[in-house]
């Protein structure tokens, strides 16, 4: 029963992040809550007139808030060095921003198996 409340929880959360509607220069990921179960989060990134860059972040069982923020950073940084700018604010917030001569994007959570991880996604 606990299984099934958790994911009708992460559900929610994912499902609150907006679908593609209008691109920003800079978004900030936001996550409450620690993992509850090891899991990938996978982001997806749209840059106007640029094909989806998908991202997929790996967490392990019980990581605090902040420690997910800073693993969402290194991924993405990783990923997206040269186009973006990624970088953590206030702890557990992740900020991810055009570069110049790339494109405005959305920003979405394609997936995530995380158990009652908390992530919101705000344009800034």
């Amino acid at each position: 029963m606990k299984s099934l409340c958790a994911g009708a929880a992460l559900g929610l959360a994912v499902a609150a992040a907006p679908a593609a509607a209008d691109p920003s220069n800079k978004w900030r990921i936001e996550i409450s809550s620690d993992a509850d179960s090891a899991g990938t989060i996978v982001f997806e990134l749209l840059p106007v007139g640029g094909e989806p860059i998908a991202v997929a972040v790996q967490v392990p069982d019980e990581t605090d808030e902040n420690d997910v923020a800073d693993l969402i950073r290194d991924t993405m940084e990783a990923q997206l060095a040269g186009r973006y700018s990624v970088e953590v604010d206030d702890g557990e917030d992740v900020l991810v921003k055009k570069l110049d001569g790339a494109a405005d994007f959305d920003l979405r959570v394609r997936e995530s198996t995380v158990a009652d991880l908390g992530i919101n996604l705000d344009r800034e």
